[in-house]
Parts: structure tokens; sequence; C-alpha cells
């Protein structure tokens, strides 16, 4: 059996465990988006789940290609002048947790790698599922 311990990010740690989510609506979210002159923006790098307790959870990635969960409010964008800028606002249609709006947390899967940690978080809905995976550093999202 493996250890707890073996199973987190030796980076960020084993964050908090998503399973307080079931039983909760989600009531918002938000997401934060790198823009970079005129090109579409990338993202989500990362997104924050805003349940019926008024706790945001974010989701994102790590340094080590593990996927983040935290309780943290979102926080406020920020310009990195040549290289772009990060925008932060709640999402209406830009995420597939968009879809899910209103609804309540039925169920919160994860997969972890021994000696990387969490690397994909799925939550499932009464109308489907989101999974939530880190691929190549880059947070991705995905309806199911």
């Amino acid at each position: 059996m493996e250890s707890k311990r073996e199973s987190e990010c030796p980076l960020h740690g084993g964050g908090v465990r998503p399973a307080y989510l079931v039983g909760r609506r989600l009531e918002q979210a938000g997401a934060s988006w790198h823009l970079y002159g005129s090109d579409a923006p990338s993202g989500p790098l990362d997104v924050w789940l805003i349940d019926s307790e008024a706790v945001a959870t974010r989701i994102t990635t790590g340094s080590g290609w593990c996927l983040i969960v935290k309780t943290s409010d979102p926080f406020a964008g920020y310009d990195m002048a040549e290289s772009g800028r990060v925008e932060v606002a709640l999402i209406s249609g830009e995420t597939p947790f968009a879809e899910h709006l209103s609804e309540t947390v039925l169920a919160v899967g994860e997969e972890r790698v021994s000696g990387s940690g969490r690397i994909a978080l799925e939550i499932a809905f009464d109308s489907g599922r989101v999974r939530c995976e880190t691929w190549s550093g880059d947070l991705r999202l995905s309806s199911k």
C-alpha cells in the first residue's frame, strides 16, 4: 500500500482533499487567463469553484506538473509588461464548469502518481462530469 506521503507532490504537498465539495452547490466559478497582445487568451491558468458554503477552491497546476487543489480566494489580475497580463474574472461560458452552475457536487475522484502527486480530478454533477488534469504543465479541463 502506498503511503500518503509518497502520493503527494514533493514541491507542493498534498493540498486539500477535494471530497469536501461533495454535497455542496457550485454557486460561482472564476478563472484566470494569460493575455498577450492580440493573441487568443491561453488557459485558463487557474479555476476557482465557489460553493454554497462560500468556500473558494482553487485548481491549478504546479511547477512539478502536479494538479494543485487548495482553498484560496481568487486573486486580482496583474500586468507582466512585455509578457502580457493575467486577467481574473467570474466565468459564464468559458470553461466546462459554467454548464454546472447551481448544481450540487455528487462525487469527486482523484488520480495520483507516486512521486508526482495529484495529476487529475474529476467532479461529478447530476448533468455530467468535469475532468481537470495537468498536461505538460498546463491545466486542461474537459466535460464528460
